[in-house]
């Protein structure tokens, strides 16, 4: 159990770091935090720095999540065990220590995770995802109606893990409250890059 919690805490700590604001600062002279809508993640860093470093961005957020599922599928036999290192990923992307726990929307990080332990919901999940963003450009819409998708996909695919869809769509909904809101009233801005 102690190689567990150590796994867990690395994970959190790896989806902690922030790529998005790392690139930027790296390769402009822009706080990502202050500009557009404030988030960290790839939607945020594709409208202030670009389509190249918001690419760049959602691959290593993706990698965030995905390398230490992996490598939990091999170390881990517990099923339980397996999602609560997809948990850690995603909760150290959302409330990362390295940032005063303000991060970004666990997005990418939860389809690398999940591509990694339900690659096929998870690829229905993104299709859903692609269909909703070519049709509305906005990002957040289609985070959210990719995560009820996945709820069905994961319901009828791996019962057993619904739980941990649920808990990723609870956190997914928590993190766009702000984009609900303007949703709601139509003014969440499209992404036009």
């Amino acid at each position: 159990m102690v190689q567990a919690a150590f796994y867990l805490l690395l994970t959190y700590l790896l989806g902690a770091l922030p790529s998005g604001l790392i690139l930027t600062a790296l390769y402009t002279d822009v706080d990502l935090r202050a500009q557009g809508s404030g988030n960290i993640g790839a939607t945020n860093v594709a409208r202030i720095a670009g389509r190249l470093l918001g690419g760049v961005t959602l691959a290593l957020d993706l990698l965030k999540g995905l390398l230490p599922v992996l490598g939990g599928l091999y170390l881990f036999d517990e099923l339980w065990l397996r999602g609560a290192v997809v948990l850690a990923a995603v909760i150290g992307h959302c409330w990362p220590v390295y940032l005063e726990f303000r991060g970004g929307k666990g997005v990418a990080t939860s389809a690398g995770a999940l591509l990694g332990l339900l690659p096929l919901p998870t690829l229905g999940a993104a299709a859903v995802w692609a269909g909703l963003f070519a049709l509305t450009r906005r990002s957040s819409l289609a985070a959210l109606g990719a995560a009820i998708a996945l709820q069905g996909l994961v319901w009828w695919l791996a019962p057993e893990l619904i739980w941990l869809t649920a808990a990723l769509a609870f956190v997914l909904i928590l993190r766009h409250k702000d984009n609900i809101q303007r949703l709601a009233s139509g003014t969440e801005k499209p992404l036009s890059v």
